[in-house]
């Protein structure tokens, strides 16, 4: 499903040449729980924004459904990014202007979904995380394990088959945290492929598999169901 080849991703800072991705190589499988750990600066976040064909690398191959989406120009890359993969971030990123049902009905506006079917998936996907009572409400009044939850609901709406999430519990109490990850944790036992970064090794202990970064190289790949590891 997910497959990097070779993937290099430099930045220049003054003179010198930051090697952010240096020679991944990688492959994820539909409906796979993987998170990906590892110090500041190691990577994590680069690989993330590669995956969501949100940055580019600068050498190397990425395919995603067996299609070589570092070939696409911008306006295929947006309608595959759109279709197949969904975002949760630790600032939320909420239109605040917006309500919560707003904000979730956002990317079936963007996709241009008929009003009818837009509300009645908005409902379903406010009942589903428990926020019909907020779907009135901006995200100022909402909560932070609220605001996450509505963000999430803005994430799948479009039923993606991949969620990238960023620190999705960085900005949460304890408690809040749990339940945001309980409810990424469903949608992955419902197929959808969750790929993870933190910094907090229990919520890395969660996932089936989990990557640990060094820079910008995969240092270890862990599969602790099968025991099996593999370093690049």
């Amino acid at each position: 499903m997910i497959k990097l080849q070779k993937i290099h991703r430099n930045f220049q800072v003054g003179d010198q040449t930051v090697h952010a991705l240096d020679d991944i190589n990688l492959e994820i499988e539909q409906g796979e729980y993987v998170s990906v750990m590892g110090p500041s600066g190691s990577g994590k976040s680069t690989l993330l924004n590669l995956i969501g064909m949100l940055d580019h690398p600068s050498s190397g191959q990425y395919f995603l459904n067996d299609k070589n989406v570092t070939e696409l120009d911008e306006v295929e890359e947006a309608y595959i990014r759109n279709k197949n993969i969904g975002f949760v971030f630790q600032a939320f990123h909420l239109v605040p202007r917006l309500s919560a049902a707003e904000n979730i009905e956002l990317p079936l506006m963007l996709a241009g979904i008929d009003p009818k079917i837009r509300n009645r998936k908005v409902e379903q996907a406010l009942a589903a995380l428990n926020l019909t009572e907020r779907a009135h409400h901006k995200p100022e009044q909402l909560s932070g394990g609220q605001r996450q939850r509505v963000a999430i609901a803005r994430a799948t709406i479009t039923e993606p088959s991949v969620l990238l999430a960023d620190e999705p519990t960085g900005n949460l109490d304890q408690k809040s945290g749990h339940d945001v990850m309980d409810t990424l944790e469903a949608l992955n036992q419902r197929g959808i492929t969750l790929i993870m970064v933190t910094h907090d090794q229990s919520l890395g202990d969660r996932s089936v598999r989990s990557l640990n970064m060094i820079d910008g190289r995969i240092e270890s790949d862990i599969t602790k169901n099968s025991d099996h590891v593999s370093v690049s």
